[in-house]
């Protein structure tokens, strides 16, 4: 059966899952040494969600940030972009790691 409208990132509110985990992640890195990362959403202007990563690297205190803004569409909203674009839409999925979280979308060019 295919995912239904209601699940999916934008259904589901990931952003939020991930504003509540704000904890630290320490990566050992083999070139790098221990590095302390952590997440913090920065807005959410949907379907818009900006968030930041920090990296400090442990070994000399040195801090690099990384921003990102992902746009959250819905099931509806992909199918229609693909068909608009010369797509068509043969299977709907689950993520096999994300399962009623995220759609893969099987398409093929029309012809």
């Amino acid at each position: 059966m295919p995912p239904t409208e209601g699940v999916g990132w934008i259904g589901s509110r990931a952003w939020q899952e991930w504003a509540s985990d704000t904890g630290p992640v320490v990566l050992d890195l083999p070139e790098a040494g221990l590095v302390e990362q952590r997440r913090e959403v920065t807005d959410v202007s949907l379907p818009l969600v900006s968030f930041r990563y920090t990296y400090t690297f442990l070994a000399d205190g040195a801090v690099v940030t990384s921003d990102s803004t992902l746009r959250f569409r819905d099931r509806a909203e992909v199918e229609t972009s693909l068909v608009a674009n010369g797509y068509r839409v043969l299977e709907v999925r689950d993520a096999p790691d994300r399962p009623g979280r995220e759609f893969v979308f099987v398409a093929r060019r029309a012809t």
